[in-house]
């Protein structure tokens, strides 16, 4: 990671995983816990990893290393009330959002990734993968000046992350086949193979 990027990493650990039948994040991929691999390259690749969660201790056998906790006032709010929170509370110009069930993520690619943040013009408000017309906003990079704009679309009941993203200035990464790969999430036994 590049020292004088300001980016914190924020790990979603708030969902019902009723897809998978249990916690996602206690989930075994390739013998370790989903949230654990992806807490691995969060801290490789950011200055400093959040988890926001409204079950903070139920993680705590999971997380041993440092971070701290977005504590989620009410759980099952979806994705953009979270990234809300973590843009009040976050004191970096960039947070990475992340959801806990991304196992196969590539520091070197993330890096890469995180190089584009320092030349981005101040007008853009997030830097999102893209695959055909469609964004992957729970892999993205936000600036912490979205937040504003952020309050302004759920404050009439916006909760749709699509919706929100076609509305500010975004830009696109564009994805190799090996990075849209990359961004398989686990949302059913089926999706832990190899």
């Amino acid at each position: 990671m590049d020292k004088d990027l300001s980016i914190a990493a924020l790990i979603l650990v708030g969902g019902q995983s009723s897809r998978m039948g249990e916690d996602k994040a206690f989930v075994l991929y390739q013998g370790k816990p989903l949230l654990q691999r992806v807490y691995e390259v969060a801290a490789l690749c950011s200055r400093k990893v959040y988890i926001a969660t409204p079950w903070p201790k139920r993680y705590e056998t999971l997380l041993t290393e440092d971070y701290e906790v977005i504590l989620e006032t009410e759980s099952n709010q979806g994705p953009l009330t979270a990234l809300s929170q973590g843009l009040s509370q976050i004191p970096f110009d960039w947070i990475w959002l992340l959801a806990c069930d991304l196992p196969r993520l590539e520091p070197a690619i993330i890096q890469h990734w995180q190089t584009r943040l320092t030349v981005v013009p101040d007008s853009i408000l997030a830097v999102i993968p893209q695959t055909q017309s469609r964004w992957e906003p729970l892999c993205g990079f936000y600036r912490r000046s979205a937040y504003d704009h952020l309050q302004g679309f759920m404050a009439p009941g916006g909760r749709s992350f699509q919706r929100w993203l076609s509305l500010i200035p975004v830009e696109a990464i564009e994805l190799s086949a090996a990075e849209s790969q990359m961004l398989l999430n686990c949302n059913r036994p089926d999706d832990l193979k190899p």
